[in-house]
């Protein structure tokens, strides 16, 4: 749930979407013992989700009492992403039902693949293509021995979610995961979060006094970009309303800010592991803006040195301003910087389910457009030459649109006009922020490895 603030809200109080109040500096150690006899953590229930009231089976992975509503179960939906997981109430039970086997570790819905597939027998290959277009997360028993362990230390970790709203300028938004927040403030059920310098506090009195001496009014770096102002004088697509910038921000530089910005960004983000090491990467930091300043949009982060090549190791659009387009935006804007350093560029793996939508969407469009506006015959290097994309994803993505063949050892790309046409009709309703070039400010910068100095290119 996203939603505006409305008029002056009861401090240090929550109503939650099924009629609960919880006070927000409620800490775990003020939490009464459940009593025997209620359900026991692992059981498997039928219960009234809170989110569309329908019946959902789900499995009780931890258990509290409340001072006014008495037990209370934390629930993961079997079906469902580890984001709708909440505490409902005892009377939200229907019933106890019978334990189902658990898929892949990031809560990716079991029986997706239909019966058709689970009744042929599938190679490595096939089954690593199934997985990929269906952007289903591998079970905890497919990783190697040591991810395992990993994964399963990260579960017990994040299995609950700490803090469940957040106040950060116009909006409230619903959290989706946990969050590593220090104390006091990790046991908070509801956290004030500055969204010009993204301090966090716990009462709503204590964000007004801070911002009563705030005077910052963006994120504290160098603005690199802003759309135009005006349609008329922009190119086609690049004006949006309001006007968008984007800032680079130095992790070296703002530690403090880009510490924050990483927790804010882990409540949305399930299998984020940078918190306070923030010193090796930048910060693009998009925003939207107005009279008041820059307000947070979402971002992107990379390594200053990628021993990999990747040109993008976390991003995040916040839930307020999701499905408008900026998602793909940044992505763009990762590989427009690619351009300006002469390299190719790729995605720090593995990608969330909703980062890998996102990127096989950019991937499609781009390389689609690139083949119409060519004129003669391309080879999977010419395109990577010409958008800073990786010859594998490129590869990915033709395979996923059955758009290329492999003949004696080589690639080769199969498409004609018509079909290239059919399917960029397919997603011309997708939104759609172009970017101009012209408008970047961007002078890159490598590390040298003698010294350990970043140097102009």
């Amino acid at each position: 749930m996203v939603q505006q603030r409305k008029g002056q809200e009861e401090e240090g109080v929550i109503h939650t979407n099924n009629g609960t109040t919880l006070t927000s500096t409620e800490s775990a150690s003020q939490r009464q013992v459940v009593p025997e006899g209620t359900l026991e953590i692992g059981t498997s229930v039928m219960c009234t989700a809170t989110f569309d009231n329908q019946e959902h089976l789900g499995e009780i992975i931890e258990q509290r009492m409340d001072s006014k509503y008495g037990v209370m179960y934390y629930i993961h939906y079997n079906e469902l992403d580890k984001r709708l997981d909440e505490w409902i109430t005892a009377s939200n039970v229907v019933s106890v039902a019978k334990s189902l086997p658990r898929v892949g570790s990031g809560g990716s819905a079991s029986g997706l693949e239909d019966t058709s597939m689970q009744n042929q027998k599938m190679t490595r290959r096939q089954k690593r293509q199934y997985a990929e277009i269906n952007h289903l997360s591998p079970s905890v028993e497919e990783l190697p021995p040591l991810d395992q362990y990993l994964e399963k230390e990260h579960q017990e970790k994040t299995k609950v979610k700490n803090v469940q709203v957040i106040e950060l300028g116009r909006h409230e938004i619903d959290t989706w995961y946990f969050s590593p927040y220090p104390e006091p403030h990790a046991s908070c059920q509801k956290l004030y979060i500055c969204e010009y310098t993204l301090k966090y506090f716990r009462k709503k009195k204590t964000l007004l006094r801070h911002m009563a001496k705030c005077t910052l009014k963006c994120p504290p770096g160098d603005e690199i970009y802003r759309s135009p102002a005006r349609a008329g004088t922009a190119l086609a697509g690049t004006y949006t309303n309001p006007q968008i910038s984007m800032f680079e921000v130095d992790g070296k530089k703002a530690k403090v800010y880009c510490q924050n910005l990483c927790l804010l960004s882990k409540l949305f983000l399930d299998h984020k592991t940078l918190y306070y090491d923030v010193d090796p990467f930048l910060f693009y930091v998009l925003c939207e803006v107005d009279k008041d300043g820059h307000h947070v949009v979402g971002y992107f982060s990379k390594e200053k040195d990628s021993a990999e090549g990747n040109n993008l190791a976390c991003i995040l659009i916040l839930p307020p301003y999701q499905r408008k387009g900026y998602g793909r935006f940044l992505i763009a804007f990762s590989y427009e910087l690619s351009k300006k350093e002469g390299r190719v560029g790729s995605p720090e793996r593995p990608l969330s389910d909703l980062g890998a939508v996102s990127y096989r969407s950019y991937w499609t469009r781009v390389i689609l457009e690139t083949l119409r506006d060519c004129k003669h015959s391309m080879s999977i290097k010419d395109i990577s030459d010409r958008t800073s994309i990786r010859t594998e994803d490129i590869v990915k993505t033709l395979e996923g649109l059955s758009l290329i063949k492999y003949w004696k050892g080589d690639h080769i790309i199969s498409v004609t006009q018509k079909i290239i046409d059919e399917h960029l009709r397919t997603i011309s309703s997708e939104k759609n922020i172009e970017i101009d070039p012209s408008r970047l400010r961007y002078d890159p910068l490598i590390v040298t490895h003698h010294s350990g100095k970043r140097v102009h290119m």
